[in-house]
């Protein structure tokens, strides 16, 4: 009998150190299991939204009325920059990239940053740019789910290891 490859996993670029996020900045994640993954060549890094052609930094956006990444890919919601620019056709696109590479690499799970409209797991912001968080996905966290890729976030690599 074969045995299996070993799952790869797709993780947020800014959990990796890169200055991705709409500021510049990172939010490097520390953690024996991504020192280890990386060390087998088992990690897919992406940033959705610079999948998408934005820049860094970029304005905040949120995703509008208390939505998520699932009203987002209904049609029923839309990703609003603080400047009042209508980004949801990239946030779809940089979602329908990261899917793809999660395909293409065998990726069963993947690792995102909460709060992200894209990449948040647990918690988004509601759309009014108050600082208001609730629950619910960003639209790849989202479209990944749809899809039957399990998403953890980065408060969750204790649980994440135990399914990997």
């Amino acid at each position: 009998m074969i045995a299996a490859e070993p799952s790869r996993l797709l993780v947020s670029a800014c959990l990796m150190g890169r200055p991705v996020r709409y500021n510049g900045s990172a939010k490097t994640v520390m953690h024996p299991l991504l020192e280890r993954l990386n060390d087998e060549g088992r990690l897919i890094v992406v940033c959705p939204e610079l999948s998408a052609g934005f820049s860094v930094p970029r304005p905040p956006a949120e995703i509008t009325h208390g939505g998520d990444g699932d009203a987002v890919l209904a049609g029923a919601a839309r990703v609003i920059e603080v400047t009042g620019g209508d980004v949801t056709d990239l946030y779809v696109a940089g979602a329908h990239a990261a899917l793809k590479l999660a395909i293409e690499n065998g990726c069963r799970f993947a690792l995102l940053i909460d709060g992200s409209p894209s990449c948040g797991s647990g918690f988004i912001y509601d759309g009014s740019f108050g600082s208001k968080k609730h629950h619910g996905s960003g639209v790849t966290a989202a479209l990944l789910r749809q899809n039957g890729i399990e998403v953890f976030a980065e408060t969750e690599i204790a649980v994440l290891e135990q399914r990997l």
